[in-house]
């Protein structure tokens, strides 16, 4: 772990602090999701699904849940991870098979397949922000074939 004598955050560091987050993201619904965040996340974690707009630890653990709620089946994986100074980038890959609307795509009983990039920063050990994009176009495009 860094330390303030050793500001180096190694891959394993990165790894094992956003673990709680993406097992927060791995079948939502039959885990305690807040509780899994706020191992992760300090509590003044924000979340930005744009360059401005956030959402906090809290709403961020809701989200979860409804999706979870969503795709009960919903895998989160860790493809990659690499670690620059004091930030986390992580490339990961969601599937699932939605049992309800899901970005406006009826369920069909098809699942989906999709890529996601996370940028994360840590502070004091733990994820301070996040910035994440998700292919959620090609979900829905594998949704509807």
């Amino acid at each position: 772990m860094a330390t303030i004598d050793d500001p180096v955050l190694t891959v394993e560091d990165a790894r094992r602090i956003v673990a709680p987050l993406y097992d927060a993201l791995t079948r939502p619904s039959e885990k305690d999701v807040q509780a899994l965040l706020a191992r992760a996340c300090n509590d003044d974690y924000q979340s930005f699904h744009t360059n401005q707009d956030f959402v906090t630890r809290n709403q961020l653990g809701d989200i979860f849940a409804t999706m979870g709620e969503t795709v009960p089946d919903l895998e989160w994986e860790i493809v990659d991870l690499r670690v620059l100074e004091d930030m986390i980038i992580v490339r990961g890959e969601a599937t699932g098979t939605p049992v309800a609307e899901f970005f406006g795509a009826a369920p069909t009983g098809k699942s989906f397949k999709t890529m996601a990039i996370d940028l994360f920063t840590v502070r004091d050990g733990r994820l301070a922000k996040g910035y994440h994009i998700e292919n959620w176009a090609t979900a829905i495009e594998q949704l509807r074939a």
